[in-house]
């Protein structure tokens, strides 16, 4: 029997994962099976704009394995057991359960509602493509309703401030507010800082900041200190979490849930299961968690790929960068910000913002889905043959593909 490699989600992550296993390994040897939920990749770091109403790639996943060999399961994962080494899965047919030798566990993260009452059923969010057009659909309807339509943007990390903005720039006959916990940019350096208050003074992006959310209600928002916020739609872009299937399944996971990893990405507990991306507790080389961030995920998953690879075949692993350079914030089409953090994690006291700045974060963009349509590009043709003695699992023979 060949061994099975088993990839969990097609993101950043899993998408080179996927590629690059199946370019560096024998077909003689190994198999690679992807699971996504999703036909399409999903660009997550431009579904801020999709909800503004601009048109984003979606490439189909078929296309972007063709000619790789990699077998595509369109299925939603629902549970993981790492004891016995598969998966369960649902899909239209009902579904089932796929064996794996080594399972790599890209399944990514999702928006977090921190327990706030009404948030699921009345906020909309930005962290999936389904959920970023039904935003997009109520912004049409408000947009068609005229003037005095209020949208409210709760959360300000780097996702809040670029829907903020982009929604702003884009729709401007809606009136955007920014809900900010804290001062607004706080991680940012001071410089950093006033800019991106002149860009949201320039787009009328009215900011909120040390004002905490208790509730969100269909058409208001209510605060700590009492005040209600008027809102025809509430985004909810205050935080990110990970799904609880591999703290369910028995895998060593963080009180967050995501899966406690070594510096090759190999889970603790279960050294058959790589953890990448959002999905990983990842130790950086500063000795501080790396981020949940697209940066991360293409670290984590280099690395990982070196480590199965390496240890599939008896060859060295290579240690992959775990660092995180630092923040490349779009603020609408024409304007950005590039801050550079040091090796604390502090930001720089220099950046770049304007127009420069917005062209460098979309040629980002461009970079990083050109290479997960090409995901075999500029690897060696050499496909390395596994030791005789390469881990299999019973389970993998006996579960269904």
């Amino acid at each position: 029997m060949k061994h099975h490699i088993v990839v969990l989600g097609a993101g950043y992550a899993g998408a080179y994962a996927a590629g690059t296993l199946a370019r560096r390994l024998s077909p003689e040897d190994t198999e690679v099976t992807v699971v996504n939920a999703e036909p399409d990749f999903v660009q997550r770091l431009r579904l801020h704009q999709l909800a503004a109403g601009q048109e984003i790639d979606a490439p189909q996943l078929t296309e972007v394995f063709a000619g790789t060999g990699i077998r595509l399961r369109l299925a939603r994962v629902t549970a993981v057991d790492p004891e016995r080494r598969v998966v369960a899965v649902a899909d239209a047919d009902g579904g089932g359960q796929i064996g794996y030798d080594t399972l790599v566990y890209a399944l990514g993260s999702h928006g977090d509602d921190r327990g706030v009452t009404g948030v699921a059923e009345h906020a909309f969010d930005v962290s999936a493509r389904p959920s970023a057009l039904r935003l997009r659909e109520r912004l049409d309807g408000l947009e068609k309703r005229g003037g005095g339509v209020n949208v409210l943007v709760v959360g300000d990390g780097l996702t809040g401030i670029e829907t903020a903005t982009e929604i702003a720039e884009s729709r401007p006959g809606l009136s955007v507010t920014l809900v900010a916990r804290g001062e607004l940019g706080a991680p940012l350096s001071a410089g950093a800082r006033g800019h991106l208050r002149q860009v949201c003074d320039r787009l009328g992006v009215i900011v909120l900041e040390h004002t905490s959310v208790e509730a969100v209600e269909e058409t208001r928002v209510l605060c700590a200190d009492g005040t209600a916020l008027a809102a025809d739609a509430t985004v909810w872009t205050a935080g990110f979490a990970v799904s609880s299937i591999a703290a369910v399944g028995g895998l060593e996971v963080t009180e967050d849930g995501r899966i406690v990893v070594d510096r090759t990405m190999r889970s603790l507990s279960h050294p058959n299961v790589y953890a990448v991306g959002d999905s990983g507790y990842v130790i950086g080389d500063n000795g501080r968690p790396l981020p949940m961030s697209c940066a991360s995920a293409g670290y984590t998953g280099r690395q990982a790929v070196d480590a199965i690879v390496g240890r599939l075949t008896g060859g060295k692993i290579a240690n992959t960068r775990l660092e995180y350079p630092g923040n490349h914030i779009s603020l609408g089409r024409r304007d950005g910000i590039l801050q550079l953090v040091d090796g604390e994690g502090q930001a720089k006291p220099k950046f770049m913002g304007g127009w420069k700045a917005a062209r460098i974060k979309a040629g980002i963009l461009r970079m990083s889905l050109w290479a997960t349509e090409h995901p075999t590009f500029g690897l060696p043709k050499r496909k390395h043959h596994l030791l005789a003695a390469a881990p299999k699992a019973s389970a993998a023979e006996e579960a269904v593909a």
